[in-house]
């Protein structure tokens, strides 16, 4: 007899809502969006803390790790959770650079004792690849316990205490590790749209650096991303969802001509066309985050994820921009921040078009 698998439960379970309770409760207590919108000053405020708070204090920065490393020994599940209040609240914190990419790239790799390290929050780290990457093509190369070579728009890279470095040498593609203050490393922050994701260049003159003895650093890399690209989802989400839940409270409350505007039946439509999207992106990320958990077609849940999301996500926040009025259009309105994060997660870790020709490959799909 052949048996079905059981039907992935997408529900938050207790867990998960304990989980982003506490979370959205620190977003809302310590990141107000006056203190998010100061990320544009110059100099930006200060929230590493906030960070050491949900890294240390909450234990997420270890979420991912195994319990024997000292991590929660949680799944991608939970994960996507996080994301996803980070996503709702456009958090300028390196969870998804630190607890994501570089400790899964090091977590999967063999690197024990630099993903403890992560995993308690001692340290934070960054994968040193352009953020637009879907995939690895290391630039950077590595001579003689150096490393040399430069990556341009690498996030999280400018508050990272070591850098991941997937670099070329002898034996073809190797991983290696970086401490941020040795000699010859050159960090630079850049300008980029979304300011609550910082972005840097980083650049290696014959920096000192240690190999990651890892049979398979290809894998390491490849598993790295394409989690990463499953909870970037969530946080599109997260974003998707604050937009349309601000925007259906506003028309609720603006009046115009006597009336409630969203009491007009194109503004019903639209918002109605609107809920059905996010509810389909909502579906996408939860069985993503799902799937990775079980290691269950994962890669083809990954590339409808971040294919649909993102451009969800931008819907979602250029709807929220236009449905306010004038009041969207302000600086001091938050649906700018929204708008920005959505259109620079779009191309993050690969755009919709890469995404939907990998999920074409995956699934024998034949060209046009």
């Amino acid at each position: 007899m052949i048996t079905q698998p059981a039907a992935a439960d997408l529900d938050y379970s207790d867990t998960e809502v304990a989980l982003r309770d506490s979370v959205r409760r620190l977003f809302s207590d310590r990141l107000p969006t006056d203190v998010v919108m100061s990320s544009y000053d110059n100099p930006a405020p200060d929230v590493s803390g906030v960070w050491k708070t949900l890294a240390v204090d909450l234990g997420l920065a270890g979420l991912l790790v195994p319990e024997s490393l000292g991590g929660a020994g949680a799944s991608a599940r939970e994960a996507a959770v996080v994301c996803e209040e980070i996503g709702r609240a456009v958090a300028p914190v390196p969870y998804l650079s630190s607890a994501v990419l570089a400790t899964l790239a090091l977590l999967n790799a063999g690197d024990t004792d630099t993903v403890a390290r992560l995993a308690e929050g001692a340290i934070t780290a960054a994968l040193v690849v352009p953020f637009s990457a879907a995939a690895v093509d290391p630039v950077v190369t590595a001579h003689d316990g150096t490393v040399s070579g430069r990556v341009d728009t690498v996030a999280g890279a400018a508050e990272a205490d070591i850098l991941v470095v997937p670099a070329i040498g002898d034996d073809g593609t190797e991983l290696h590790v970086v401490e941020s203050t040795s000699p010859g490393v050159h960090v630079r922050p850049i300008l980029a749209l979304d300011m609550t994701r910082p972005l840097a260049d980083v650049e290696f003159t014959a920096a000192p650096a240690r190999r990651v003895d890892t049979r398979d650093p290809d894998h390491a890399l490849r598993t790295a991303l394409r989690t990463a690209s499953a909870l970037l989802a969530s946080e599109q989400l997260g974003v998707a969802q604050w937009c349309f839940d601000t925007t259906l409270a506003y028309v609720k409350d603006r009046r115009q001509f006597g009336r409630q505007i969203g009491s007009y039946q194109a503004i019903k439509h639209r918002l109605a066309d609107l809920w059905l999207e996010v509810s389909s992106a909502g579906a996408a990320a939860r069985y993503a985050g799902d799937t990775i958990a079980r290691d269950d077609d994962a890669g083809i849940a990954a590339h409808v994820a971040a294919s649909y999301c993102g451009d969800t996500a931008v819907r979602a926040a250029e709807e929220c921009v236009q449905l306010h009025g004038g009041i969207g259009m302000t600086w001091e309105y938050p649906a700018h921040l929204y708008l920005k994060r959505a259109k620079a997660d779009q191309i993050a870790l690969g755009d919709g078009y890469w995404h939907r020709a990998r999920l074409a490959e995956l699934v024998a799909l034949p060209p046009n």
